[in-house]
């Protein structure tokens, strides 16, 4: 994923300044910086959510940006979004199934329930569970899941942590590296979390709608403001 000058803007608003990033294949990249700089915006911009857009993005040398969100769903480019967006009324099942409605996902779909239920063992013993009866933790992994059934191979997840308690995190932050060793890219939008940098192969920080920051967590761990202000240490 190659994300060149990007700005992005909801009606008069400029969110995103001229944001450049690369995530290559394999790796997990971490976007960290606070609340309501522009984050989630990034996320939704690459996933075809946000309409008006200026500058390129680009997936295995196809620019994506202009193109339906289902368009880019069949590409491989899946959004899991911070508020999970549930259908709360129905089975986990049923919200697995709702995952792999793209054509990209249909002829897989079996096999892509196998794989997340060896991923999330808890889902499968869940199965006809009502989603509005799960808790936080369990919410979290059924939206990551239904994400990985639209046989995805480029995850954007928004937040994963918010809401969860710190013995759900470290499952957590497993499981989606365990998903990314299983050949799945993933960028990750954080606020907050010191452990994350553990998972990431590049790290960005979001100031205000504009990098501030890109480099290797090497990097990030001797850059004094960066360890103060975002990583708590």
């Amino acid at each position: 994923m190659q994300v060149n000058e990007l700005s992005a803007y909801y009606g008069e608003s400029q969110i995103l300044r001229d944001i450049s990033l690369t995530v290559e294949q394999g790796q997990i990249v971490v976007m960290l910086g606070p609340n309501g700089h522009g984050k989630s915006t990034l996320l939704k911009s690459i996933c075809g959510l946000v309409q008006n857009v200026n500058g390129k993005i680009t997936y295995k040398d196809q620019e994506i940006n202009g193109l339906t969100t289902e368009k880019i769903v069949n590409l491989g480019v899946t959004y899991i979004a911070e508020n999970r967006e549930l259908f709360p009324h129905m089975s986990v099942l049923d919200n697995l199934s709702l995952g792999a409605y793209s054509k990209n996902a249909r002829a897989t779909e079996t096999d892509n329930l196998q794989k997340v239920f060896e991923l999330f063992p808890r889902l499968q013993d869940r199965e006809k569970q009502l989603a509005s009866t799960m808790s936080g933790g369990e919410a979290r992994m059924l939206a990551i899941a239904r994400g990985l059934m639209s046989n995805a191979d480029f995850l954007c997840i928004d937040e994963p942590s918010i809401g969860l308690q710190p013995s759900l995190l470290h499952e957590l932050f497993n499981i989606i590296k365990e998903i990314n060793r299983q050949g799945t890219t993933i960028l990750l939008v954080e606020q907050n979390i010191p452990e994350i940098i553990d998972l990431a192969d590049k790290i960005y920080v979001m100031e205000e709608g504009h990098i501030s920051f890109a480099g290797s967590k090497d990097d990030a761990l001797s850059d004094e403001h960066l360890k103060e202000i975002f990583l708590g240490l």
